[in-house]
């Protein structure tokens, strides 16, 4: 098969075989690229943010992913916007499309995941798979050991507490949590009052 009609496949959300020589030649250049990020110094900021503009599809300003970082494209088929902030240990399946908005933030041990497989044995013994684009939007906060599976989207604002396993799509401005993760309440103006249930907000909030 081509190179044009397997990479198709694979950002079309087609099944395809991701062992084939062709993907695997591509990928193992992106994948050298991650394993340099990795080795840098937290003192090689530059370096590192000259870098991640090579790996990513898109990257905006102000970006910064704390090491170790993992992509299994090496961030080829990720799209970054402005002010983001990824704690120790993101993981990304990129074998699809994954799009994060401005100002996201997300802590320690988050994975999004495109990649997914059939149901039927018989074509996983080949290691057939296919993928499903991830959309998170712009100011969304996900919590410690967040995972987003296979075409989800979730809503700008949003927060989704720690160790939530996201199934379906969460909506704009609430609180989600859970596995499967659902919907707890709606962010309010009470938000703009108190924080950490009942303590009055004392620092400006810039909108």
């Amino acid at each position: 098969m081509d190179i044009n009609t397997i990479k198709s496949r694979m950002v079309n959300g087609k099944m395809y075989c991701p062992s084939d020589p062709i993907l695997v030649n591509e990928q193992a250049h992106s994948m050298d690229c991650l394993i340099e990020y990795n080795n840098l110094k937290y003192t090689e900021n530059v370096k590192g943010q000259d870098l991640l503009k090579k790996m990513f599809a898109v990257i905006g300003d102000e970006c910064l992913i704390l090491q170790p970082f993992y992509a299994s494209w090496g961030g080829k088929n990720v799209h970054f916007g402005n002010n983001i902030f990824a704690n120790f240990n993101l993981t990304l399946i990129d074998d699809g499309d994954i799009f994060v908005g401005d100002n996201v933030m997300m802590a320690s041990n988050v994975t999004l995941v495109t990649a997914t497989h059939p149901i039927n044995p018989t074509l996983r013994k080949t290691q057939t798979q296919y993928n499903k684009p991830i959309y998170i939007g712009e100011n969304v906060w996900l919590g410690a050991n967040v995972v987003v599976l296979p075409g989800v989207s979730i809503g700008k604002n949003s927060v989704i507490g720690a160790g939530s396993v996201v199934t379906k799509d969460i909506p704009e401005n609430v609180v989600a949590v859970g596995a499967p993760c659902k919907v707890l309440r709606l962010i309010s103006e009470k938000d703009d009052i108190y924080y950490d249930h009942d303590k009055i907000i004392d620092i400006p909030i810039i909108k």
